[in-house]
Formats: structure tokens, C-alpha cells, sequence
């Protein structure tokens, strides 16, 4: 239950107004994602639900640098892969991966996914992530291995079967390739992938060091229930959006 005095998402009686704000807060991530170095070359896209169109989503334009991204930028493509809205072209396995979950996923309504440096550097070996730390917890028992790498996803095929390993859990390793994360919001998928990379680093890190020492099941799964929520996804994103819209407010535009 949510303390009344805890910041709530927002409801909206207008459907423009919900879409405006799913657009900004997607802008806003993709500048983030700048901030934190998850940009690589054309690679990378997030992606979120149309709250009018269910079986639509906005996307980033290939080859649009993440830290320009502004709202107005963003595509909506229809589950044909058709442009419905914008005149730039979109990253092709954007389409084939994200389409698929959002198919197969009507509870999430974002997705993420890059070529971050730790994440990618973790999934080459094939492995989910241990409980080493209260952060890592989130992922305990909700994080899947797409233990496949075939070339760059271009056939909806590859997708499906992305989406099906995914099944119902937040995230998921793409062995040598990278992350993957969704949520019922932008803000969760954003931070989903942001403290998974972190994971990632820290885990690498405590493997180099010596012999980590892992938090036991039953508290693993405890934390994950007390941080690994939508909501504590949601409300960890609420202060980095702040800071990040006042020092570029015209990713709003």
C-alpha cells in the first residue's frame, strides 16, 4: 500500500493529455540514457504504448543522438511496423523486439533496451544476475536469460522468441547482446534498465575483487517484494526526471 503522503502516478481524463506525458516522459529517459552512456552509435531504443491506441507505440529515429531527443521527435508505429505519426525511420529490430512484447505483454506499456557497457559486458556470460546487493534484489527470481545470439534481431521471429523467454518477468540478459527491461510506465522500464546495468557493474566488479558473498533466498525474495515493485520502480524515477527536465526542459517540446 502506498503511504498517503508518497507521490502517486498521475490519472488523466483526457486521453491527449496521458499521451503528452507518456511522450515526455520517454523523451526524458532518452536523455537520461545520454547522461549515463547507454547511447552506441544507431543502437538502442525504448519504446511505450500509445494510451489511445493500444497496438501502437512511439519510438526513437534511428540515428537521432538520445541526449536530442525531445518529445516531438518520437514515432508511433502500429504493429504492421507502419509510421503512423513522424517522417524519420525507425531502428528496424526496435520493431521486431518491442512489437512482440507489447503484443504479448497488455500489462506493460514500456520498454528498454540498449547496448549500456555493463550490461552487455555481462551478458557474455550467460548467466542471471546473483543477489549480492539490496539493488540486485529487485531482479531476484525476475529476470530471464535469452541464452541465443544469432546477428542483429531483424525478423519478428527473433522477437517472439525474445518476448517468450521474457514471459511475465521485468527483464531480461540477450547473452552477447545486452538488457532488456519493461514496466507499466516509462519511468519503471527507464529504471529498471538504469539500476540493472548497475548491477551488472557491480557484480563485475565483486567478481574481480574476491568471492562475493550472496544474500540468502528467503531475504533475497523478501527485498524483492519491497523494492522490486512497479511502484518503487515509478517512484525511483520521479527525482531523476526532475533534475534532468530542469536542465533540458526542451526534451519537453
Amino acid at each position: 500500500m502506498i503511504p498517503q503522503n508518497f507521490p502517486h502516478p498521475p490519472t488523466f481524463e483526457k486521453v491527449e493529455d496521458e499521451r503528452c506525458y507518456r511522450k515526455q516522459r520517454l523523451a526524458a529517459a532518452f536523455r537520461l540514457f545520454a547522461r549515463y552512456g547507454f547511447d552506441e552509435g544507431v543502437a538502442g531504443h525504448m519504446t511505450v504504448r500509445d494510451p489511445e491506441l493500444s497496438d501502437h507505440f512511439w519510438v526513437n529515429p534511428i540515428g537521432m543522438y538520445f541526449g536530442h531527443i525531445r518529445a516531438s521527435d518520437l514515432l508511433l508505429v502500429n504493429h504492421s511496423g507502419k509510421i503512423v505519426q513522424g517522417d524519420k525511420p525507425f531502428n528496424q529490430p526496435a520493431f521486431a523486439i518491442h512489437s512482440q512484447i507489447h503484443q504479448r505483454r497488455p500489462d506493460i506499456n514500456a520498454a528498454a533496451h540498449t547496448h549500456s557497457l555493463y550490461g552487455k559486458t555481462w551478458s557474455t556470460l550467460g548467466r542471471l544476475l546473483d543477489p549480492l546487493t539490496q539493488d540486485a534484489c529487485a531482479f531476484y527470481e525476475d529476470h530471464a536469460l535469452f541464452d541465443q545470439y544469432t546477428g542483429v534481431v531483424l525478423e519478428s521471429g527473433e522477437g517472439e522468441k525474445i518476448a517468450n523467454t521474457l514471459s511475465q518477468k521485468k527483464a531480461i540478459i540477450l547473452k552477447n547482446h545486452g538488457l532488456l527491461t519493461v514496466g507499466k510506465s516509462v519511468d519503471e522500464a527507464a529504471w529498471w534498465f538504469i539500476t540493472m546495468d548497475r548491477s551488472c557493474r557491480a557484480q563485475l566488479m565483486a567478481e574481480a575483487a574476491g568471492k562475493p558473498k550472496l544474500i540468502n533466498a528467503e531475504t533475497a525474495r523478501l527485498t524483492a517484494t519491497q523494492i522490486g515493485n512497479p511502484y518503487v520502480g515509478w517512484l525511483s524515477f520521479q527525482s531523476l526526471y526532475e533534475m534532468i527536465v530542469a536542465q533540458e526542459p526542451d526534451l519537453l517540446d
